[in-house]
């Protein structure tokens, strides 16, 4: 709905008629007459003169206003192009003025992508120092240690004189009984205090920096406002904890995070652009671009970035902003591409490139590992809720240093002996997406050609040039520990998310499914092979040339367990898109995408970020969500019957410690003003800060103001005795087109309104008459009862 009358906002073309939009009978603002006044009678103070510091802002846990910070924004832009007629130096700033975005955008950019270039290194680093250090250098991780010695060979990569595991360095031999259980027990050290470190510093400094910050960016951007959760010190903090907890071990990733971390630096770079400081709305467009630069460099996807804003983040996202988001996604992952972080000229830690083409049966595993991906998202989603609303109802949640602590000792006790679950998720997921060639040393790529004692079916493998790829003791080896790793991850993922330290679930979730697509994949070759002149795989094997790919199985397993926790399908074919590099394998994926979708849909509706929104109890009206009820208005408002009357101020004929008093004995967040107590006839809607901000800036500079003072929401002087105290006129203050329903408007109408224009509230009004009024809050208790949930789950105002 376009409330703009030919470039006139709504509310000046209301004041400059005289007319309510409301339907109240708006000349009663005007029926007192014009008075002579004495010369020495005090002036009525106006607030539409000076601008009073505060007005228009909100408090702590409360929703912004759409309509009036976008009403606000016309009017900024309509008054500086109306300016730049008029002189060079007004058009000089409406210049700078429309060129400020994009320099935000540019900011946001470079401060992102240098901010994850320096977590990549530094995770990487302090996950390898869990192992050993190297002596060339204590700063370089395992991998570039070992690139400088002229002693490394293919077969023994990782190994090298110049890296030395801890117990070598202790004990002085490089073999021996105790070396094993010495690396085990200072793996456990390094990974407990890792850990410790992250949840002390969370809880001394800044409480929000824990968890994966998309849920609670994503009821930001609908409009909530959380001080703090987009600070200075979150950054600092949140930035410092990632590392230290992705080094930890723990199931988590840093791919969320990173999202908040964007986030806080386009919250911190706002500040320093007026246009951007001073409205709420613009600012939530610029917090959206910042969501896509977070996965732009968590990823290196700045495309599948600006989906991701698109499709699961953003509530308000203006085409405007669809182009700067793109901007800075690209600028980011310029900035991460210079710093070159993993030291292979890519983003990310686990790019590939896959060249055998796929065959038409395929699609059949593939949809397998969508069913997979679609069940495994259900059933984490459901446990992990359960955990944490268990950790949030008992003592449990009164002790996160230890649960991290014992979590931790768990993992790393459990981890260590498997080396699937020993390295990073990052290196584990670039082990299963990788395509064995002729020099990878890896378990995985542990193929035998099986001549002499093998079956005559096998021999003829061989004799066909295929028996290269055949199984052999290492392969069957890494198969049974990857099915323990997979156990382990799935177990340690749902208690994992949710804990006080920094962690991502995009990680964990595409790590499970790249086991399980890997160990598909590894079925289906081996099928393949032993039965390559069957009907089914006939043509598929050719000498010199791979059946079938078992890393795209785990890279399709990975898309299908992510789109099953978060369920994303655009974006998330996009981000898997730009990890590989080619088109080929985009039917692949989303036909995983897609069946994971319809499968955790069925089991429920909600992804992980909205089933925490509804745990934390976040007033966050999810569009995805259809109300069907047959409910009214009437249904929901307040008050009802046996209620305490509707709390309304009064244009005129109240004074000041009558309206203190009904602030101070009231938490609402707003009142509606009515002619009289007599006639409930609606003029406008006042918000208590505005209240509470002019009264106290009227007692403080308007001289004469005492508590009889009469209060005016009125334009007009009514008449007024020269003994009489000073009025404070509060009329600019005073919404004059607030939005009104009738008892009658159906409830689905109503949520429908609330959604697509961000209201906070809505006057429920029967031929002009005020009869109650309709919060976000009543909106969800009522959506909530409706579904047979707990109404009092909606924590904040």
């Amino acid at each position: 709905i376009d409330y703009s009358l030919n470039g006139v906002s709504h509310t000046s073309f209301v004041k400059h008629l005289g007319v309510s939009l409301v339907g109240s009978d708006h000349s009663a603002l005007c029926r007192c007459k014009a008075e002579w006044r004495p010369n020495n009678s005090p002036k009525l103070m106006d607030l539409l003169d000076d601008t009073v510091p505060g007005i228009g802002t909100y408090e702590d846990f409360n929703t912004i206003d759409w309509v009036r910070e976008k009403s606000k924004d016309r009017d900024r832009h309509r008054e500086i192009t109306n300016k730049s007629k008029q002189s060079t130096v007004a058009l000089l700033f409406s210049i700078s003025d429309a060129f400020s975005g994009w320099l935000l955008m540019l900011f946001i950019g470079l401060m992102s992508g240098a901010l994850a270039g320096g977590i990549d290194i530094a995770a990487h680093w302090m996950t390898d120092l869990k192992e050993g250090v190297c002596l060339n250098g204590f700063w370089f991780n395992h991998e570039h240690c070992c690139w400088a010695s002229n002693e490394t060979t293919f077969q023994e990569r990782d190994k090298c004189p110049q890296w030395k595991s801890w117990a070598e360095l202790m004990v002085g031999v490089s073999e021996g009984p105790g070396l094993y259980v010495l690396n085990y027990f200072m793996y456990m050290c390094w990974a407990l205090l890792f850990a410790f470190l992250t949840v002390i510093l969370v809880r001394a400094f800044a409480p929000y920096a824990c968890g994966s910050g998309i849920p609670e960016i994503k009821t930001i951007l609908s409009g909530f406002i959380i001080r703090g959760y987009l600070g200075k010190w979150t950054l600092i903090i949140k930035t410092i904890t990632l590392v230290l907890a992705v080094s930890s071990g723990l199931s988590l990733g840093k791919e969320g995070p990173l999202v908040h971390v964007a986030c806080c630096c386009a919250n911190i770079l706002c500040h320093f652009f007026t246009k951007y400081r001073r409205n709420e709305a613009k600012r939530r467009e610029v917090l959206s671009a910042a969501s896509a630069v977070g996965v732009s460099v968590a990823f290196g996807a700045p495309i599948g970035g600006v989906l991701f804003s698109l499709e699961e983040v953003s509530y308000y996202f203006p085409l405007k902003t669809l182009w700067r988001s793109f901007f800075a996604a690209l600028v980011a992952a310029f900035t991460l591409r210079s710093i070159n972080p993993f030291g292979n000229s890519r983003l990310v830690l686990f790019y590939v490139e896959f060249h055998t083409p796929w065959h038409l049966l395929e699609l059949i595993p593939f949809v397998l590992l969508g069913i997979f991906g679609g069940l495994w998202g259900a059933f984490f989603i459901r446990a992990n809720i359960a955990w944490c609303r268990l950790r949030k109802n008992t003592c449990l949640g009164h002790y996160p240093v230890l649960e991290v602590v014992v979590v931790t000792l768990l993992t790393a006790f459990l981890a260590f002996p498997i080396e699937y679950t020993r390295m990073s998720s990052s290196e584990l997921i670039s082990e299963l997406f990788n395509d064995c060639g002729l020099l990878d040393s890896s378990k995985l790529c542990g193929y035998t050609s099986n001549s002499g004692s093998a079956s005559g079916s096998v021999n003829a493998t061989a004799a066909n040039g295929l028996g290269a790829r055949l199984a052999g003791p290492d392969l069957y080896t890494a198969m049974w520990q990857l099915a323990l790793a997979l156990l382990l991850k799935m177990i340690f993922t749902v208690v994992t998310f949710g804990m006080k330290v920094p962690s991502g679930l995009f990680i964990p979730s595409m790590a499970v499914g790249a086991i399980a697509g890997r160990l598909l994949g590894v079925c289906m070759e081996q099928l393949a092979i032993r039965h390559h002149e069957g009907d089914i795989f006939r043509g598929w094997c050719s000498p010199g040339a791979d059946c079938i790919t078992p890393g795209l199985y785990a890279m399709v397993g990975a898309a299908a367990c992510l789109g099953g926790v978060t369920r994303m399908t655009v974006s998330l074919v996009v981000i898997m898109f730009e990890l590989t590099g080619g088109l080929e394998y985009i039917v692949p994926l989303m036909a995983a995408a897609m069946t994971s979708k319809w499968v955790a849909d069925a089991l429920g509706r909600e992804s992980i970020y909205e089933a925490h929104i509804r745990l934390n109890g976040y007033p966050f009206l999810e569009a995805k969500e259809e109300f069907r009820h047959k409910t009214l208005a009437t249904d929901v408002m307040r008050p009802r019957r046996g209620d305490p009357l509707l709390s309304v101020l009064t244009e005129s004929g109240m004074t000041v410690e009558e309206v203190e008093r009904l602030i101070t004995d009231t938490t609402y967040s707003g009142f509606p003003v009515v002619i009289s107590q007599q006639s409930p006839r609606l003029v406008g809607f006042v918000l208590r800060r505005d209240l509470v901000i002019s009264l106290e800036n009227a007692r403080r500079n308007q001289e004469g103001v005492v508590s009889m003072s009469p209060i005016l929401f009125t334009e007009c002087d009514p008449p007024m005795s020269p003994s009489a105290p000073p009025a404070v006129k509060l009329h600019s203050i005073l919404d004059l087109s607030p939005f009104t329903v009738t008892v009658h408007t159906p409830m689905e109408i109503v949520v429908d309104i609330f959604r697509k224009l961000g209201l906070r509230q809505c006057l429920v009004i029967q031929n002009g008459r005020l009869l109650g009024i309709i919060t976000k809050k009543d909106i969800l208790k009522h959506m909530a009862q409706m579904a047979n949930r707990d109404p009092d789950s909606i924590l904040f105002n």
